[in-house]
């Protein structure tokens, strides 16, 4: 899942994600409350969560962090065991530590995802 405001940059993601086969289904939402939504539906629609979602922290209505808040708050069938990426331009030290202080946030990317990227985080999270 990607969760950013930029339409640009889910195209780019999605291209990466899609070319690399890393995953079946890419669900883009353009804000945090589209996503926590998303996410809410799938326990009602019966539909697995998924496996890893990359978060833009500097959203408008909803941020990164107040989406992190909002995911915690999530059943567990809501958010099973979902790998959070914080995917952002921020190159703020501060938002660094402030992601690694969450233990919802697995990692901390700046954007764009690469290919390198993306095979670094499946190898990491997803090696078997």
């Amino acid at each position: 899942m990607l969760v950013d405001d930029d339409a640009d940059d889910n195209f780019i993601h999605e291209r990466v994600i899609k070319r690399s086969k890393a995953a079946e289904h890419v669900i883009a939402k353009q804000t945090g409350i589209e996503a926590i939504e998303y996410l809410k539906s799938n326990r009602e629609n019966d539909r697995q969560p998924p496996d890893l979602i990359f978060l833009d922290i500097n959203m408008p209505g909803m941020n990164g962090w107040e989406f992190l808040g909002e995911y915690e708050k999530l059943d567990e069938k809501s958010k099973s065991k979902a790998i959070i990426v914080m995917l952002t331009t921020s190159e703020n030290p501060d938002d660094k530590m402030k992601a690694k202080a969450i233990n919802l946030a697995s990692d901390f990317k700046t954007k764009p995802l690469t290919q390198e990227m993306l095979e670094e985080i499946i190898e990491k999270y997803f090696k078997e």
